[in-house]
């Protein structure tokens, strides 16, 4: 019975841990700001940079990720050596990161909804809690993914995607339990169901571009309007020229 009273605890403790709006904190502190008042509305580290920066968005990120490593040694340490409650930990904090009891809100049109982020950041977090090396493996491939591709929405699910691929290799091998490769399933299904605006934007090429191809691009940009200028003021000396000669 009393492992029974573990297990509940280790779930609400996971998901209050989830629930924690270090995004609103944050940008509020910095800037005196709503977060959910601005661009995409979610608390996590993408749009704390858009709302207060850079540094903004860096401490959200890493707060979110500490939430995910957090949930697993909360559930460990209240049920030892049951993977399935980590795994089950792990994945209520970040469906209260997406979720948070912290931030209800009522529906225009009636009823209420909880507010949250994406889930990526605490994912991210959650298989480090489980395999502290996997985040050496997960980082690089998420850093590459928003550098090149340049989509936050793909740079947030790959992080559940390499999750499921090194879990699954680790289990294959014997290293890891299977139940981690379930912990990698549902951060991806729980993170695609936050992102469904994000890509049906992407599927229909509305997605922001960020990362080195929206650096590239605004250069792009700058030098064409640069380009554009120049040629105005060639093409007007002539026009200039020929008025001074008819006075």
């Amino acid at each position: 019975m009393d492992n029974v009273w573990n297990i509940v605890l280790a779930a609400v403790s996971t998901y209050i841990i989830g629930s924690i709006p270090f995004g609103l904190l944050v940008v509020w502190v910095a800037r005196g700001k709503d977060i959910r008042n601005i661009e995409s509305g979610r608390t996590g580290g993408t749009n704390a940079m858009r709302a207060a920066g850079v540094l903004a968005g860096v401490l959200t990120a890493a707060f979110d990720v500490f939430k995910g490593v957090a949930a697993v040694w909360v559930a460990e340490a209240l049920v030892p050596g049951v993977a399935w409650v980590k795994v089950a930990g792990a994945l209520l904090a970040v469906m209260g990161h997406n979720y948070s009891v912290f931030l209800i809100e009522k529906r225009a049109k009636g009823g209420i909804r909880l507010r949250g982020g994406a889930g990526g950041a605490p994912a991210f977090g959650g298989a480090i809690g489980l395999w502290p090396t996997a985040g050496l493996i997960i980082f690089p491939v998420g850093l590459l993914v928003f550098l090149l591709i340049g989509y936050a929405s793909l740079t947030t699910t790959s992080v559940a995607v390499v999750s499921i691929i090194i879990f699954s290799v680790r289990a294959a091998q014997g290293l890891a339990p299977w139940e981690y490769v379930g912990y990698g399933i549902g951060a991806l299904l729980i993170i695609l169901w936050a992102l469904r605006p994000n890509l049906a934007a992407l599927r229909e090429g509305r997605e922001r571009v960020v990362g080195l191809r929206a650096y590239l691009q605004k250069r792009k940009q700058e030098n064409e309007k640069a380009e554009v200028n120049r040629s105005a003021k060639v093409n007007s000396k002539p026009r200039q020229r020929g008025q001074e000669n008819h006075i």
